[in-house]
């Protein structure tokens, strides 16, 4: 159940290929008026307003109809608004609030609001992610070696693993923190996750069928229908990035050190550990739209205990756009690390129209059978279209394909996946 590499090298090698091929076009590119950017919504505008020159706006509010299909949820219908705005001074950065409301045909309701804000010519930063789920979902068990290689075994599939649960699911997490130097804050946080009304469905105890949810619950002393996770967190962030919708340049890092102390009945201490890195490295001077870009993140569980669906899995990091490829919660351990990497390159000049691709990479490890991270690596391959929906913010509408191991996956979305 080891990686096989065979797949995200192939895609490199078309990725550089395309990069140089690119890179080479550029140095024929003459500026041309038709070039000028232009979004989806100039498309059906009069062309007479369209050549209007308009002063650069400080906010943009984008409301979209969510239609798609996801392997955790089914076909998804609802809505997503988002407002992008900034203070008047020129070095003020965007800052991004989001409330997104869809049910499933899964009979899932989600509610989700977010928020990564800079205030006072940013000087502090407030990050927050609040959700009210009723919710279902499958587990697969712990670790990374629970899907086999397509050689191991071709005809493998996932529903062969699968153990559905019902459950509703309250999230708060908000953290502030200030600058203390150009790009470092240092903040903290009070963090609220509160899983109840957990129903598994395939546990029957009077006739000996046990889950991964019971059996993990049992062992670490959780009840099997109901718990917390409520505690404070430390934060410390480095942010250069040009722009938090969609950044051309820049690095962004944070380390957040979570403490749960044993407040409630259906509580347990413990102490979770979570880094994140990304980089933006345009590849030409010419056009910045050029951009080789770097997702990283680790989330470990450093002491005491956490209840199982707390462990870090895949697609559930604050905006739950990782693991593409892979269904939400596919993926769950110990200890978690994900890396993704992304070619974005234009597709016309305008810059209406650019694409992606991408690969994805997720370890984790399961304690209670000895299986580390790295031990097994758990690869996808993407592509994705991107359609400027603003110029001032950059905000795109993006579309992506992805494939994992026995696994695929579509997403619609506003704003880049990372």
């Amino acid at each position: 159940m080891r990686i096989k590499h065979r797949g995200p090298i192939f895609l490199w090698s078309i990725t550089l290929m395309c990069v140089h091929l690119n890179l080479k076009a550029q140095t024929e590119l003459v500026p041309d008026k038709d070039c000028e950017a232009k979004t989806l919504f100039e498309l059906f505008k009069k062309k007479d307003s369209v050549l209007v020159v308009k002063p650069v706006k400080n906010s943009f509010f984008l409301v979209i109809p969510v239609i798609g299909s996801q392997p955790a949820t089914g076909f998804v219908f609802g809505g997503v608004a988002q407002y992008t705005f900034k203070g008047k001074e020129l070095k003020d950065k965007y800052s991004i609030v989001n409330l997104g409301v869809t049910y499933t045909t899964k009979k899932q309701l989600l509610i989700n609001a977010k928020n990564s804000v800079l205030l006072k010519n940013n000087r502090i930063y407030l990050n927050g992610d609040y959700r009210l789920y009723l919710f279902s979902q499958a587990n697969y068990g712990l670790g990374t070696n629970i899907v086999p290689t397509e050689r191991e075994d071709p005809d493998f599939a996932l529903e062969s693993i699968e153990q559905p649960m019902d459950y509703n699911y309250f999230k708060f997490h908000q953290s502030m923190s200030w600058q203390i130097k150009e790009n470092f804050y240092v903040g903290a946080g009070i963090d609220v996750d509160w899983y109840s009304s957990i129903k598994d469905k395939n546990l029957d105890i009077a006739n000996g069928q046990y889950t991964y949810h019971y059996n993990y619950s049992q062992k670490y002393g959780f009840n099997d229908w109901e718990y917390f996770v409520n505690g404070v967190s430390l934060n410390l962030v480095y942010d250069s990035r040009d722009n938090q919708v969609n950044a051309s340049r820049g690095t962004f890092a944070n380390i957040n050190f979570r403490i749960n102390p044993d407040l409630f009945n259906n509580q347990q201490t413990s102490q979770i550990l979570y880094t994140e890195y990304r980089r933006f490295i345009p590849l030409s001077a010419k056009n910045e739209h050029y951009i080789l870009a770097f997702w990283a993140y680790g989330q470990f569980v450093t002491g005491g205990k956490v209840p199982y669906l707390n462990l870090p899995a895949i697609g559930w990091d604050q905006r739950s756009r990782s693991g593409e490829g892979y269904t939400q919660g596919l993926f769950r351990g110990s200890n978690m690390i994900y890396f993704s990497s992304e070619f974005r390159f234009p597709i016309t000049c305008n810059q209406l129209l650019s694409g992606t691709v991408f690969t994805n990479f997720i370890t984790a490890s399961n304690n209670d059978l000895n299986v580390k991270l790295f031990q097994y690596i758990q690869p996808a391959v993407g592509i994705g279209l991107r359609i400027l929906i603003d110029k001032a913010t950059r905000t795109n509408l993006i579309v992506d394909y992805a494939w994992g191991r026995h696994s695929k996956g579509f997403y619609l979305n506003a704003g880049e996946t990372f």
